[in-house]
């Protein structure tokens, strides 16, 4: 089920999320299922579930020829349940990011580069990952929506954020 997705201004939003403690479970699938179907339908590289109004430390991710980000790398289909972020250096690198939480913007957000994330998926596998650039990024970015946390309150530079159409004028930005 195509699920509302929460705008920047919700409290909920800047809440930390719960652990999950149980796996496998029908709720969780239900969950699942209705994070993936609102990240198609918005067509969205990740998305959290506290966007959708969930307190629970899960994100879903994945970038495959999508009409948002139509010139960076894949990043495989993951559900990261109860993750844990490590940096793999200081490199940080600043990149625009838009979110679905905070529609018809974009901002120049710094990430590390590069990074280990470890987690588990929807029946308690534990797995995890090292990764760099747009996948970085990715990961970041949702796993920050787990601890309240927006990327507007991460850029350093605001004249780096704004509207799309006026950051990026006769471009063809689809809305978030």
């Amino acid at each position: 089920m195509i699920r509302e997705v929460l705008r920047m201004g919700d409290p909920r939003l800047l809440q930390r999320s719960q652990e999950i403690q149980t796996f496998g479970t029908p709720e969780l699938q239900a969950l699942l299922t209705d994070m993936r179907d609102t990240m198609a339908h918005l067509n969205g590289a990740g998305l959290a579930a506290p966007q959708i109004g969930v307190g629970l430390r899960v994100v879903i991710f994945g970038v495959h020829a999508n009409p948002r980000y139509p010139d960076v790398e894949e990043v495989p289909d993951t559900v990261l349940i109860n993750p844990v972020l490590t940096p793999l250096g200081e490199e940080m690198e600043e990149g625009w990011e838009g979110c679905l939480s905070v529609p018809g913007m974009r901002g120049a957000v710094p990430r590390y580069k590069r990074l280990r994330y470890s987690g588990y998926d929807e029946l308690g596998r534990h797995f995890e990952r090292e990764v760099q650039d747009f996948h970085a990024r990715v990961v970041q970015h949702e796993v920050d929506h787990l601890d309240g946390i927006l990327y507007p309150m991460r850029i350093r530079d605001l004249s780096k954020f704004g509207f799309n159409e006026a950051l990026f004028p006769g471009q063809a930005l689809p809305e978030e």
